[in-house]
């Protein structure tokens, strides 16, 4: 409990923080997964392996991830689809507008050039949700900021779920960015607020 928490906590923290730097973000959600093939079972470490280097090639990849900002990441592990993930990415929405197509392409970057076509993935934004928290999110819009939170505190579940396959005790399901340093403004600055009023 006190760990799911401790991600919590820091997870909202640094939302908060993109939130100060940026005045929008534009929240893309794309599941990554890998085909049904019984002859080759993607393991933990593989799943662990393409994630990262994904992340680790945002730099490089300037027509995919320029403008990106940050991530929150889940691997998950079920019997009938494996070892999943579940991904959030933010992206300056002053210059990112289009989340469909962003999503595609990051989807099919994981899917052709991480997996080398032995992935899958699903474009959230192709689904309609009844509390649409992805997308575009101005820093002023807190019932958004709300839906966000609540969908995002999906994560934070315990790490169980990747236990059946786990064979490194250092190996964590959930991963995120880092907080960005407020950029300095001779402005007044913006009040994130996501209390009730």
């Amino acid at each position: 409990m006190a760990n799911k928490n401790r991600r919590e906590n820091s997870t909202l923290k640094y939302i908060d923080g993109l939130q100060a730097k940026f005045s929008k973000l534009n929240v893309i959600r794309v599941d990554f997964g890998y085909k049904k093939d019984p002859n080759n079972e993607i393991t933990l470490e593989e799943a662990t392996n393409d994630l990262e280097r994904m992340l680790n090639n945002r730099r490089s990849k300037s027509t995919i991830f320029k403008d990106n900002v940050g991530y929150v990441c889940k691997k998950e592990y079920t019997e009938d689809k494996g070892v999943h993930v579940h991904a959030y990415f933010f992206y300056d929405g002053q210059k990112v507008q289009k989340s469909s197509f962003k999503a595609d392409q990051i989807g099919k970057y994981w899917k052709e050039e991480i997996t080398k076509d032995r992935g899958s993935y699903h474009n959230c934004h192709r689904n309609d949700y009844p509390h649409n928290a992805i997308g575009m999110l101005e820093h002023n819009d807190t019932d958004k900021r709300k839906k966000l939170d609540k969908a995002i505190s999906y994560l934070y579940k315990d790490e169980q779920s990747i236990n059946p396959i786990k064979t490194n005790k250092k190996s964590r399901a959930f991963c995120r960015g880092i907080i960005p340093k407020r950029k300095k403004s001779t402005g007044r600055p913006r009040k994130i607020n996501t209390d009730d009023e």
